[in-house]
């Protein structure tokens, strides 16, 4: 009952605040967040001990053989915690701010946490597509109405990339159900199923051409960084933290599991193609001026070394993905905080009109040092230990795609040390010199940002421990040699 909970709450609180106006949609929300938080640490504990007793499983359209069908791995707890730590360091940090129509803004953003849960928990395909398009449909009207002055072009880019790979995702579930002998879209016996090699190779890319638009990966990912920038940075904070990770997680729980033998068959190519994107990505970020979209080509290269790990085809690059989609999400949602920060002072995202915050905002720059260096995977970061793992795995694999990906640690150093230097020290202006230090509210969400990349930087552990399951259910049953 915990992992319905955890749907439903933000769904129905979400549905609520659609009624509500100005402070009283930002307190439902910010309560809700919390609320969901609690029931997702309490399901993460029992995950890590008994994961049987999350499993919730319900007739829902018997005559297609679906069935509301979910549960929690030690994979999917990890995601729905990051999503539940995630909002209300969303909320706390915009609680502030003001936008038009609170109500539907706030109740917006709980049904797209209601979906991203939903994703993590679902053991049933046809379950799993309708959360995944309850997860993206409240962000395309968020960035077409709360977006920059470009928000309806890009959003509707946003709209077709999206829903392109939904209805290539669509067919192939759809396919694989009709061969299933009980006619039934339920993850077990799309599992036992294992079509034939010449279905799966082309059933492969059905799935992996849907997954790569979300992460996204090379040559899949233009829409990204101009919905990043035009999106509200709340926005950006949940597509970057959270919602990419539903293509990571569903190359590992359906595409791996599902499609062993098109997983062989494909992943040279999908390694190469990741690869490509770690480079190309870090290239790019390098040339930057817009902070927005020197972290939106950040988060490219950090998705693509995940994507590559995956396919590597070995037991410590796939504990270091699932490791790293936790640290990755905490990281990338600390950069945002601060660029909102930064943006909201400001209201400029050119970096050549910055400089000298240090001397006049110490709280804000020691945090965005401090974060940047965890983007970066410094040791004794949240980032070195999920990174090392998948380099590791990478090598293990072949040597040269390890190299050339490792390529990408020397790259990310330098436009993430060229940012801190454009943005935080130097000369200030007449515009920074007048910024204003962290707000207790801000301080706070990225204390706890802090907080979490240093303790995860030390004792990885329990991570570690909890995606154990997972790992080992993918090494047994999704690789076909």
């Amino acid at each position: 009952m915990l992992t319905v909970l955890l749907i439903l709450i933000p769904l129905i609180t979400g549905l609520i605040t659609f009624g509500l106006k100005g402070a009283g949609a930002k307190a439902l929300s910010l309560l809700s967040s919390f609320a969901t938080l609690v029931i997702a640490v309490i399901a993460w504990q029992q995950a890590a001990t008994a994961p049987e007793t999350l499993q919730f499983v319900a007739e829902w359209i018997p005559q297609l053989g679906s069935q509301f069908n979910v549960g929690l791995d030690g994979m999917g707890a990890m995601l729905c915690l990051l999503t539940a730590v995630s909002f209300p360091l969303i909320f706390i940090t915009v609680y502030g701010r003001e936008y038009d129509r609170p109500g539907a803004f706030y109740g917006l953003l709980l049904l797209s946490q209601a979906g991203l849960i939903g994703v993590f928990t679902a053991y049933d395909a046809l379950l799993f597509y309708v959360f995944w398009e309850l997860a993206l449909i409240p962000v395309y009207f968020l960035c077409s109405m709360w977006g920059g002055e470009r928000a309806i072009p890009v959003t509707f880019k946003f709209f077709v990339y999206t829903f392109a790979g939904s209805l290539l995702m669509l067919t192939g579930i759809i396919y694989i159900y009709t061969q299933t002998p009980e006619h039934s879209f339920s993850w077990t016996a799309f599992t036992a199923l294992q079509p034939g090699s010449t279905e799966q190779s082309w059933l492969f890319w059905l799935f992996f051409v849907a997954f790569a638009i979300k992460m996204p990966v090379f040559p899949f990912h233009t829409w990204q960084p101009d919905t990043y920038e035009q999106s509200p940075t709340p926005v950006t904070m949940v597509l970057s933290g959270i919602m990419v990770k539903m293509g990571l997680f569903g190359v590992i729980r359906w595409l791996l599991p599902v499609l062993p033998q098109g997983v062989y068959i494909w992943q040279e190519a999908a390694i190469v193609l990741s690869v490509i994107g770690i480079i190309y990505a870090s290239c790019i970020a390098i040339v930057q001026t817009d902070l927005k979209r020197l972290i939106a080509y950040s988060s490219i290269a950090h998705i693509g070394l995940m994507s590559a790990a995956i396919f590597a085809n070995n037991e410590q690059s796939m504990q270091g993905v699932q490791v790293q989609m936790f640290n990755h999400g905490i990281n990338i949602i600390g950069l945002w905080m601060i660029v909102e920060v930064i943006q909201n002072r400001l209201n400029i995202k050119n970096m050549q009109e910055m400089g000298g915050i240090a001397t006049h905002a110490p709280k804000l720059a020691i945090a965005l040092v401090i974060v940047s260096l965890a983007n970066i995977a410094l040791p004794l970061t949240n980032g070195f230990i999920g990174e090392f793992l998948m380099f590791s795995g990478l090598f293990q694999y072949n040597a040269w795609f390890a190299a050339i990906a490792a390529v990408a640690i020397i790259l990310a150093a330098v436009y993430m040390l060229n940012m801190l230097q454009k943005v935080i020290f130097g000369e200030a202006n007449a515009l920074t010199s007048t910024t204003a230090d962290l707000k207790t509210g801000e301080l706070l969400a990225i204390s706890v940002v802090i907080v979490i990349i240093f303790v995860l930087g030390v004792y990885p552990k329990p991570l570690l421990e909890l995606v154990d399951s997972t790992t080992a259910m993918v090494n047994a049953a999704a690789w076909v040699k």
